[in-house]
């Protein structure tokens, strides 16, 4: 089997690319031409002689095309998107091209090349925006996105079912619930809170500092995402499948947490509006039942999800003081520079 992933540089990604090298796909990957490339996550896991990888652009629909002719896949997997919600507001445009119009000229590559290639859309527990607390969102809820990339979103969702619809292609949609792990970006609250919370212990910063802490989230763990989306392609038929814990937290929890394995004091935690959202969504929460009843339950829940990224932070943090080098996602941060280059003094 021959599985073509865009986006492959991401945390979701380069989970899904292990996952499929693990049961004997050959990989291929989509990256981005960039001055300096990033592929630290590739690296972490070892995968960076194991992908074949391809430059193209979900702007670019010709580069999508010349793609899928090289790889010839079994599957595609359109992970690739501009994830950062925050970033949407500043750049709506950008975001809707990526995240939304990208998705119809990856399928319509897909129609003209190859229809019988299974098509994975990666969607976004943000398409349903805000809802009443304590309502477990699934399938059948309607989308009310709260941001340009929820709303680009929501767009690929519906493109990726009229495909479906109109051509009896395979394809399937999954509605993802925050996925988390230690290979999240450093501009994502979940990162930022374990990175910080670690500089913090090992005496590198003094605050931990956020935008909105009442906002709640059903926060999962990449691998069991993963392993939730490899069994939505294995089913003889295609369908749109939620992901979600079915337990939700919010921000301040995941602080106070993470500062209680820390041993350090709650009241290190500050609240800045520079970080809040023109428009936030308040809580999120998910029912999976649909893809439980297929077998599949999370392993990984809230409190073991941040130790396994706090713990992994605080390692990288301390190999660093040692002089131990290895790839790692602060050093591209302009903010860690600073304190990058006091440490190496």
């Amino acid at each position: 089997m021959r599985a073509l992933i865009t986006g492959i540089t991401g945390q979701f990604s380069v989970y899904l690319a292990k996952s499929l090298l693990d049961r004997g796909y050959k990989v291929f990957g989509t990256f981005r031409r960039a001055s300096t490339p990033n592929f630290w996550r590739i690296m972490c896991m070892g995968l960076q002689d194991k992908i074949t990888f391809v430059p193209a652009d979900l702007i670019d629909g010709s580069s999508l095309t010349e793609a899928i002719k090289r790889t010839e896949p079994d599957e595609v997997y359109n992970i690739g998107a501009s994830s950062y919600v925050a970033d949407a507001f500043e750049q709506p445009i950008y975001n809707t091209e990526v995240t939304g119009l990208g998705v119809t000229k990856l399928l319509e590559a897909v129609r003209v090349i190859n229809p019988s290639i299974k098509f994975f859309q990666m969607g976004s527990s943000e398409m349903f925006g805000n809802t009443y607390e304590g309502w477990y969102l699934n399938e059948k809820d309607q989308f009310k996105p709260a941001s340009p990339y929820a709303a680009a979103k929501v767009y690929g969702y519906h493109m990726t079912k009229l495909y479906r619809e109109a051509y009896g292609m395979f394809c399937v949609n999954a509605i993802i619930f925050n996925t988390e792990s230690p290979y999240r970006g450093l501009e994502f609250v979940t990162r930022k809170i374990t990175n910080a919370v670690a500089r913090i212990k090992l005496g590198l910063q003094k605050r931990l500092v956020l935008g909105n802490l009442a906002a709640k989230r059903d926060w999962n763990y990449v691998p069991d995402t993963v392993n939730a989306v490899l069994l939505m392609m294995l089913m003889d038929q295609p369908d749109d499948y939620v992901i979600a814990t079915g337990d939700s937290h919010s921000v301040r929890e995941f602080a106070e947490y993470t500062l209680h394995l820390a041993g350090l004091p709650l009241d290190l935690i500050e609240s800045d509006s520079r970080y809040l959202r023109p428009l936030d969504v308040g809580h999120l929460i998910g029912d999976a039942t649909k893809i439980r009843e297929l077998g599949w339950r999370p392993t990984v829940m809230f409190k073991e999800l941040i130790e396994i990224m706090y713990k992994e932070d605080l390692s990288r943090w301390t190999s660093h003081l040692a002089g131990e080098a290895f790839p790692w996602d602060a050093p591209l941060y302009p903010n860690e520079m600073e304190i990058l280059t006091r440490c190496s003094i």
